[in-house]
């Protein structure tokens, strides 16, 4: 069984979390700068057995698309070019970053720790993965 990847799609950065091989528990893996990412994951996905990838889609509370899906759009595009046979689902991201920061605040981290924008995209896919793994 192969892991399940995590990627909160960002137009700077990527927070990127995997499961562990039993898909039983998502973990942070790392924040990426987005340019990069392809290649981040073309070296993690050739040392890991990755069996799919969810990426956060973001939408508006009323369903129409944000000024950020259209980032992650090319991006499922390009994905889906450079791994014709990694299995991608998109997943809803409504409120991640937001509940992202507010489980940070609970971690008893100083103020400039929580609100550093790397710490807020991992969580943010963690979340994601976590409740993907507890609704299907």
């Amino acid at each position: 069984m192969g892991r399940i990847m995590s990627l909160d799609i960002g137009r700077k950065r990527t927070g990127v979390a995997v499961t562990d091989e039993l898909q039983i528990l998502a973990t942070p893996l790392s924040t990426v700068d987005t340019g990069e990412l392809i290649g981040y994951l073309k070296k993690y996905i050739q040392a890991e057995s990755v069996e799919r990838v969810i990426v956060g889609y973001p939408l508006n509370l009323d369903d129409t698309p944000t000024d950020a899906t259209p980032v992650v759009e090319k991006f499922i595009r390009k994905f889906a070019n450079v791994f014709p046979d990694l299995p991608v689902e998109k997943v809803d991201e409504r409120m991640s970053s937001r509940l992202a920061s507010r489980e940070i605040s609970g971690m008893g981290l100083k103020k400039s720790q929580r609100e550093k924008k790397e710490l807020i995209d991992v969580v943010a896919a963690v979340m994601m993965l976590q409740e993907y793994l507890e609704h299907r």
